[in-house]
């Protein structure tokens, strides 16, 4: 009489459990890089935050032990966030952010809209000029605009060669330097996604409605915009994540003016200028939150359509 250890040994694809630990080691290397460059670096910053000052040395003495953080340089960063200086920084940092965002939309989605559009040949001379920039340094790129701004730089000489007004110092610390430059930089993390976007759109459905008697804008408006809203959400997220922290754009562009501060500048001058690196440390939890919020905004919003687009 047969047993259990008669069965003839297993042929068939491999169990759910060989297939869940062959997909969690393939993550391991992920989530081994996410421990250590953002959970291992944001407990540091915590530390820092909740921790005190050498009496001596004035240098950090981070608390690594919650149960002994101290709260008080938080609760007096948080008041000077909603009721002093830094609501202005904060405030500031937001419209540039959203005037930069603005501009990358209205550069952006017809770039990345034409490129989708493109034959395939072209698409992929276009997308090499796209990520061209990248393979030059921010840095570089912004100091070779502080020389183009320059009062005898090559944008006054061409304004003033088609007589659009006389010689600007560019460089003096007004907000559209910053805002041009934050577009500049950024614009290309925002094309890219965009174009992935629109590139995966049902072309029948366009077909459909210029069959159906709309016209080309009207078709836009009602179909290729609507099923573009996803991936115009990923792209704005993409950018405004790091532009809500740059100070690099500001300092150079303007070389660090206080009409044109923002976070991120702040927080750059408590962490590595003054002797309050709590204060720093602070900021960044602050600024992490919102972040953090808007982030979860966007995941609740695209799980929202997905959940739709499944049960249409």
């Amino acid at each position: 009489m047969g047993g259990a250890l008669d069965y003839p040994p297993r042929t068939g694809p491999p169990s759910a459990r060989v297939r869940a630990g062959f997909w969690a080691a393939l993550a391991t290397p992920g989530t081994l890089w996410l421990v250590a460059l953002f959970v291992i670096p944001s407990y540091a910053i915590l530390a820092v935050a909740f921790g005190g000052i050498d009496p001596i040395l004035r240098t950090t003495d981070p608390e690594w032990n919650p149960l002994a953080w101290e709260f008080d340089t938080m609760r007096h960063v948080l008041d000077r966030v909603f009721t002093d200086d830094l609501r202005r920084v904060f405030a500031r940092t937001g419209l540039f952010v959203l005037a930069s965002l603005a501009g990358c939309c209205l550069i952006g989605y017809p770039v990345a809209y034409y490129v989708a559009r493109s034959a395939h040949r072209s698409r992929g001379l276009l997308l090499a000029l796209l990520v061209l920039p990248f393979w030059i340094s921010y840095l570089m790129r912004m100091l070779a605009w502080v020389n183009l701004l320059q009062t005898d730089g090559y944008i006054n000489r061409v304004l003033g060669w088609l007589q659009l007004g006389s010689s600007r110092n560019w460089l003096d610390g007004d907000w559209p330097t910053v805002v041009f430059g934050l577009i500049y930089g950024y614009i290309p993390f925002f094309i890219l996604p965009l174009y992935a976007a629109l590139e995966r759109l049902d072309g029948k459905l366009i077909e459909a409605s210029r069959d159906l008697g709309a016209s080309a804008s009207w078709t836009f408006l009602r179909v290729t915009l609507p099923l573009s809203i996803p991936g115009l959400m990923a792209a704005s997220v993409i950018v405004v994540l790091p532009m809500c922290g740059d100070y690099y754009t500001n300092t150079y562009l303007t070389g660090g003016s206080p009409r044109t501060e923002m976070v991120g500048n702040q927080i750059e001058f408590f962490l590595r200028g003054s002797s309050q690196p709590q204060t720093g440390a602070s900021l960044v939890i602050v600024l992490m939150v919102l972040l953090m919020v808007l982030m979860a905004y966007y995941l609740v919003t695209i799980a929202r359509s997905q959940r739709e687009a499944a049960a249409a």
